[in-house]
């Protein structure tokens, strides 16, 4: 009887465990060798039956890649696996992220890349969000989450596994298996992809866009407020130099008519000074022959008082005397007088003339 309670003790606790482990697949258990070998790459993980089963996955797929068999998977390899079972026409970019620095990837290589990958830390919620909004397959949200499968589990579903896909995430579509092994080996080799990568630097640049926004719109903004300020002031300025140039005209307009008035009094100016001189030019003659007519007069006159007084000596018993005609002339430098009843020409010797 005891022994018969301790087996069924023995059985439930084997059946809860199993329920517990989220349903593994049979046959899932590593082999020795292959326990050896995960030991001899990650001792500190190597007895822990999740990382044993991602392990396992990982070793699947480096023999996927290995064509030749020979422990390592070269560039060759690697580009025809990209292009024939990922089915990628330009494998160059995904070249540089597999291999990096070496041409030849092992199991090792393979397995600490992986655990370097940041889908290797994912939980359960990214990995449902990656199954949304990559693969596609949101209808399958809830198995995800009700077997916990979290971003150690991703390797599993990048192999070829048909209990893992049928019994365990109940996914009877083929096109969906492959879809999904297809996503989680692109995933496990190449890192997450770029929808799905919500990580701080998505968030980072999605801030930074909204402060160079509010800041470019801010700068605007100023800007927009400095140039109309600048424009109201050239404004000003350019109302400032009309008026001045405004002004300048009309100073250029009275300067060119005080101009035109200055020549204007200048030929007066000649025109009244020619006319003195000719004014003064013909009193001067009019004195001149005022001067000349002046010195006749006194001439005559003093020949006159001369003939009278030669009327006066003549004796009174003589013959009686005549009224003499005497003519008076101006010569250059003297006057002159003629008497023509002695008997003198028009120009009398020059010894009885009396000059």
């Amino acid at each position: 009887m005891d022994v018969r309670s301790g087996v069924a003790v023995w059985v439930l606790c084997g059946f809860l465990l199993q329920q517990g482990r989220g349903e593994r697949p049979p046959g899932s258990h590593l082999d020795e060798t292959a326990i050896a070998e995960f030991c001899r790459i990650d001792k500190p993980l190597c007895h822990d039956e999740d990382e044993q089963l991602s392990f396992e996955a990982v070793r699947n797929i480096h023999k996927q890649m290995d064509d030749d068999a020979n422990g390592n998977v070269d560039v060759e390899e690697s580009d025809e696996f990209l292009r024939e079972d990922l089915n990628y026409h330009d494998p160059t970019v995904k070249h540089s992220t597999f291999h990096g620095e070496d041409k030849l990837i092992s199991v090792e290589d393979l397995w600490k890349a992986w655990k370097t990958s940041e889908v290797y830390n994912w939980t359960v919620d990214e990995v449902v969000q990656w199954l949304i909004t990559y693969v596609e397959l949101p209808q399958y949200e809830e198995t995800f989450r009700k077997l916990q499968l979290s971003g150690h589990a991703m390797p599993r579903l990048a192999v070829n596994n048909a209990t893992m896909m049928g019994s365990v995430l109940k996914m009877t579509d083929r096109s969906h298996r492959q879809k999904l092994q297809l996503k989680a080996l692109d995933t496990v080799l190449f890192g997450p992809p770029l929808l799905t990568r919500h990580n701080h630097l998505k968030d980072f640049m999605l801030v930074v866009s909204i402060v160079i926004g509010v800041g470019g719109c801010w700068f605007a903004y100023i800007q927009n407020r400095y140039s109309k300020e600048h424009m109201k002031k050239m404004m000003k300025d350019l109302e400032g130099l009309h008026r001045a140039e405004q002004s300048l005209h009309d100073l250029q307009e009275r300067l060119q008519k005080a101009q035109e008035e200055h020549r204007s009094v200048e030929v007066e100016k000649v025109h009244l000074e020619k006319k003195l001189q000719d004014e003064i030019s013909i009193a001067k003659q009019e004195a001149h022959r005022l001067r000349e007519l002046r010195e006749g007069t006194e001439n005559e006159l003093s020949r006159q008082k001369y003939a009278e007084q030669e009327l006066e000596q003549r004796p009174s018993g003589g013959m009686p005397c005549r009224a003499r005609s005497v003519r008076v002339w101006r010569r250059p430098d003297r006057w002159c007088v003629e008497e023509p009843e002695l008997g003198w020409e028009e120009s009398p010797p020059e010894s009885y003339r009396n000059c």
